[in-house]
C-alpha cells in the first residue's frame, strides 16, 4: 500500500466507513499480513507548515498488557524537521523513553496537506505504515483475533494545537485504545477455487495441483515460494458457490472428503471447531461438528458474520502424516429426511502437509584444532586474529527448509551474525540445507570482548498454515570467552 496515495484513493476504501473519531480529526485504519496502515485526517490543523515543530508521538503496547514494559513497548515520533522520516524509541518507564534509536525499519510515515473526505478545506494528514513484525502482531493466530493497544498525540504549532488520546497515554497504558486487526481480506474471486477457494488467506489457484506446495504471487500479501502446510488449517470456502446454495429451497448442508495420496477412494472427513459470530458488537463463539449422520450445516455468507468467514473445516493436519493428502466438498440439500446431493464435487484440491520441523544441532565449538565444551573457558591471550569455528548441522528431510540462521549472543544483547542461507539463495526448489557446516564459512569469528557467548543456530520451516510461516528449531551452546 502506497502512503503517497491520497485518502479518496481506492485503497483507503473502508477506512473513512469506519473511522474513529478522534480529538482534532478522525483515524483512518487498515491492514494487510504484512503492515498496519493508519492515517489521522487533522482536519483542524489548516496552516500548511511542515518542519516548523509540527509532530506526532504514536505509542504501541507491544505485549498488550496495558502497562508500561520498560524496552520493550514503542513510541513513534517524527525526526526533528523531517515530517517524512519516523524514528521509533522504547519506553524506559511512565513518560521516559530510550530516545530515538538509529535500527533498521520498514516502518514509515508521511505528511501530506490537503482535502479530504472529512473536509474540503485543505488541512494536515499523517500518514503511517507500521510493520507488524515490530508491533509484536501475528495474524497467523486463529483461535483469537489479533489486536493491540495504542495511544496518539497529534500537535501543531500554528494553530497552537495538542491531543492526547487518550489523555496522559505516554504515563499510563490502562486506557490505551484497542484496535482489531482483519484476518479477513477479499482473495479476487479469479484466484479461488470453485468449491474450496482457499487454505487460510492462500488461494487454491496459488497451490500446485501435483505437488500440493503453495506458491503465491510475489505481490501478494501472504509470501510462499513451493511452501508445505502444517498446523491448524482452515479449508475456506468459495462465497459466491456458498451464497448460490444457501439460497436454495429447504435446508443445505455439506460434507469434506479426504483421502491420503492421489489414488484410492475418498472418505468423509469431519473435525470439530469454534467460529466467532458477530451478533452486534461482539463475537460470539459458535462450536461447529458434523450432525450424527456426518454432515455440517451450511450458514449462508449473506446471513452470518464470522471472525473467519465461509469456513468450511478447521483441522489440525498433525493428524495427518506427512505427504500428499487431497480434499473435496460435496453439497447436499436435506429435505423429507433425506440428504440429496446438489452435485459432484467439482474441484480435487491437493496439499502437501509437513510438521516435521529442521534438525537443528551444534556438533562442536573449535578453538583451533581443540573442542570447547558447553560451558568451557576459551583465553585467547591477547591475539586479535585468533577465535572460533561453530559445527553445525541445518537439515530438513522433506526439503521444506526456508532458511537457517547462526549467530553469537553477548553481553546485554548483542549479538554478531557467522552464518546464514535461505531458500530462495540456495537456488534449490526443495532445499534440505546441509549436515556437517562450519559457521564461519572462512576465517573464525573473533570476538570482540570479554564475556560469556552463546552460540546459537536457528532453522525455519518452509511451511506455512495459510497466514505466515510456522515451524522452527534452535540449538545453543554456552562458553567463555577471555580476550
Amino acid at each position: 500500500m502506497d502512503l503517497t496515495e491520497s485518502l479518496d484513493n481506492e485503497i483507503w476504501t473502508g477506512s473513512f466507513e469506519n473511522q474513529m473519531e478522534i480529538p482534532g480529526g478522525f483515524l483512518w485504519a487498515k491492514n494487510d499480513a504484512e503492515f498496519l496502515y493508519l492515517a489521522v485526517d487533522f482536519v483542524e490543523d489548516t496552516n500548511n507548515d511542515p518542519g516548523t515543530g509540527d509532530y506526532f508521538w504514536l505509542t504501541f503496547d507491544t505485549n498488550r498488557n496495558r502497562a508500561i514494559t520498560p524496552n520493550s513497548d514503542i513510541n513513534y515520533g517524527v525526526y526533528p524537521n523531517q515530517p517524512n522520516k519516523m524514528g521509533k524509541q522504547l519506553y524506559l518507564g511512565p513518560g521516559r523513553w530510550t530516545g530515538l534509536l538509529n535500527t533498521p525499519s520498514d516502518s514509515a510515515c508521511r505528511y501530506d496537506f490537503g482535502a479530504s473526505p472529512n473536509s474540503t478545506t485543505p488541512h494536515r494528514i499523517w500518514k503511517f505504515k507500521l510493520d507488524l513484525n515490530e508491533l509484536n502482531v501475528s495474524l497467523a493466530t486463529w483461535w483469537y483475533l489479533p489486536y493491540t493497544y495504542f495511544g496518539l498525540r497529534i500537535h501543531s504549532s500554528a494553530p497552537s494545537l495538542n491531543y492526547d488520546t487518550p489523555s496522559n497515554f505516554y504515563t499510563s497504558f490502562s486506557n490505551l485504545h484497542r484496535i482489531q486487526f482483519s484476518r479477513k481480506p477479499t482473495i479476487p474471486q479469479s484466484l479461488q477455487g470453485p468449491e474450496i477457494g482457499s487454505v487460510g488467506l492462500i488461494p487454491s489457484s496459488q497451490i500446485h495441483a501435483t505437488t500440493g506446495r503453495a506458491t503465491t504471487l510475489k505481490t501478494y500479501y501472504v509470501k510462499t515460494n513451493n511452501h508445505a502446510f502444517g498446523g491448524t488449517l482452515n479449508l475456506i470456502g468459495n462465497r459466491l458457490k456458498m451464497q448460490a446454495v444457501a439460497g436454495m429451497v429447504g435446508s443445505q448442508y455439506y460434507r469434506v472428503l479426504h483421502r491420503e495420496g492421489t489414488s484410492g477412494s475418498f472418505d468423509n472427513f469431519t473435525s470439530g471447531w469454534t467460529n466467532y459470530r458477530l451478533v452486534g458488537t461482539n463475537y460470539i463463539p459458535i462450536n461447529i461438528a458434523p450432525n450424527s449422520a456426518g454432515y455440517y450445516f451450511l450458514y449462508n455468507p449473506s446471513s452470518y458474520d464470522f471472525s473467519i468467514d465461509d469456513l468450511l473445516m478447521q483441522f489440525d493436519s498433525r493428524l495427518l502424516k506427512t505427504g500428499i493428502h487431497q480434499f473435496q466438498v460435496e453439497f447436499y440439500n436435506y429435505g423429507s429426511g433425506t440428504y440429496s446431493k446438489i452435485s459432484n464435487p467439482a474441484q480435487t484440491l491437493t496439499i502437501y502437509i509437513d510438521n516435521n520441523v529442521p534438525q537443528v544441532s551444534i556438533d562442536a565449538i573449535m578453538h583451533g584444532s581443540q573442542q570447547v565444551n558447553a560451558c568451557g573457558i576459551v583465553n585467547l591471550n591477547g591475539n586479535t586474529t585468533d577465535g572460533i569455528k561453530v559445527k553445525f548441522d541445518a537439515y530438513d528431510t522433506e526439503g521444506n527448509l526456508l532458511s537457517y540462521k547462526v549467530y553469537a549472543k553477548y553481553g546485554e544483547g548483542h549479538t554478531q551474525s557467522l552464518r546464514s542461507e535461505t531458500h530462495e539463495g540456495s537456488g534449490v526448489t526443495l532445499w534440505k540445507g546441509s549436515n556437517n557446516l562450519i559457521a564461519p564459512q572462512s576465517g573464525v569469528y573473533v570476538p570482540p570482548v570479554t564475556c560469556a557467548y552463546s552460540f546459537n543456530v536457528v532453522a525455519l520451516a518452509r511451511t506455512t498454515n495459510g497466514y505466515g510461516d510456522i515451524g522452527r528449531n534452535s540449538a545453543s551452546r554456552f562458553v567463555t570467552i577471555l580476550k
